[in-house]
Formats: structure tokens, C-alpha cells, sequence
């Protein structure tokens, strides 16, 4: 079975054209479906809805993932670059309406998938005992306490080990996880944190992390069993609502 992973979508119907080369089996979307400076807000809030009738078609088992430009709407704290001040209610009732269909943690064969990452700093704050499912608890954390996801580093980059999974920033994940068994088990799969391009080499993370915010410069992760993890590129040719 092939399964695409594809970065923050901020509105970008990018995923269609992703999803009809590839034809995959299973999708996988890091989160951030709205906010964008160049795309209103009608269109993010259509985006949105053709994302949630993709995943209703069944043609493809789709997980959607809740990024920090998600969960404002649901929270209400609008401390986030980009928070649509003006479209709150809308988004807050759009994203409350659809709630069943969004997580927050998902794993794939030794994939760990969130928005920005987990750190074993914020899983044992909120309680976590090292035995659990790491994906299960944090999942739960989200169902009866979702406070817990908000902002709460001292950098205002969110460059701090114990962030949250939609806000901790790369080189504070790697340096939470650097001697935890969690970076022997998991290949980390996020987004959060754009890039020019994946780093399918593992130069500066050793293989164990993938950042894939890249839908810009039109690049998404794909695996199958025959090829494992390989680069999946597309020129991305926006659709005007």
C-alpha cells in the first residue's frame, strides 16, 4: 500500500493534485489547514470541507493531524502569527463541527506522526509513565485536556524542549528525544516548521526525524513496502474558488 504524507496545507489545495498522481492507499495530513497571507479565508474554509469529503469518500484511509493553526480555532487563543480574528466564530463552529475527524498523534509501522513532534519532556509532564502507547496518550491528553496543546515555552519561536506536540520546534525535539528510547523506537514525521526542502539524506538528523513542511517548494513524503520512505515532488498549480 502506498501512503503520502503531505506538510501544512494553510489553504493550499495542492493535496488534490498529490493525491490524484499518487493514487495512494492512505493519506496523511500534518495539519495547519488554515491561516495564510495570501489565501482568504472562503477558500481555506472550502479547502477545508473538500479535505473532509476526501476523507468521507473512503477512497482513501485518510488521518488528519491538528496543527497549531487548528487548534486556536477550537481554543480560542489567538496568539498564533495569522489568527483570522474576524472568522473566529465561523472556524471555531467549522472545526467543532468536524472534531471526529481530527487527531492528534498517529503512527504507521515506526512512523510517529504529529504536527511538530513529540517530546518526552511534555509526555511526562502531562502524567505519561513510559508504558502507555505514546500515540493512545496522547490522544486521550487531547480528549480531556486539550489546554495541555497550547503555547507554553519562554522562547517566543517555541524552541523549547518540553513544547507541546503543534508547537515544539526542531532542534529542541531532537534535543529532547537525543537520549530517549523514543528516538530508537519512532521516525518522527512532522510539519510545523517550513523548509526548502525534506532532507531525505537524514545529514542533520540521522534519519530519525523528517520534517516535511515543503508543500511550497512542492515536495511530500511517500512510502511503500518495495521503496520505504522516497521524495514525492509536484508542481503546485493553485485552484481559484
Amino acid at each position: 500500500m502506498k501512503t503520502v504524507f503531505i506538510g501544512d496545507i494553510h489553504g493550499r489545495d495542492t493535496w488534490k493534485q498529490i493525491v490524484e498522481s499518487e493514487k495512494p492507499g492512505h493519506v496523511v495530513f500534518m495539519g495547519d489547514y488554515f491561516d495564510s497571507f495570501d489565501i482568504g479565508a472562503a477558500e481555506q474554509i472550502h479547502n477545508f470541507k473538500e479535505i473532509i469529503e476526501y476523507r468521507e469518500s473512503n477512497q482513501s484511509h485518510v488521518v488528519m493531524l491538528i496543527g497549531n493553526h487548528d487548534l486556536h480555532y477550537f481554543t480560542g487563543d489567538n496568539g498564533t502569527s495569522g489568527f483570522q480574528h474576524s472568522m473566529y466564530l465561523t472556524l471555531h463552529e467549522l472545526v467543532e463541527a468536524n472534531k471526529h475527524h481530527m487527531q492528534m498523534a498517529y503512527q504507521y509501522k515506526d512512523f510517529l506522526c504529529t504536527h511538530a513532534g513529540v517530546s518526552p519532556e511534555w509526555l511526562e509532564g502531562c502524567g505519561w509513565d513510559g508504558q502507555e502507547s505514546i500515540v493512545r496518550f496522547v490522544n486521550q491528553v487531547w480528549k480531556h485536556q486539550p489546554g495541555r496543546f497550547k503555547f507554553r515555552g519562554f522562547d517566543a519561536y517555541g524552541d523549547d524542549t518540553f513544547q507541546t506536540p503543534v508547537w515544539i520546534r526542531p532542534k529542541s525535539l531532537q534535543r529532547a528525544c537525543q537520549d530517549h528510547w523514543i528516538r530508537k523506537e519512532f521516525i518522527q514525521i512532522v510539519g510545523h516548521t517550513e523548509v526548502d526542502k525534506i532532507d531525505m539524506k537524514g545529514k542533520s538528523t540521522g534519519g530519525r526525524y523528517y520534517y516535511i513542511d515543503a508543500l511550497p517548494a512542492g515536495q511530500y513524503l511517500v512510502h511503500d513496502d518495495e521503496n520505504g520512505l522516497t521524495l514525492g515532488t509536484i508542481k503546485y498549480e493553485r485552484n481559484i474558488v
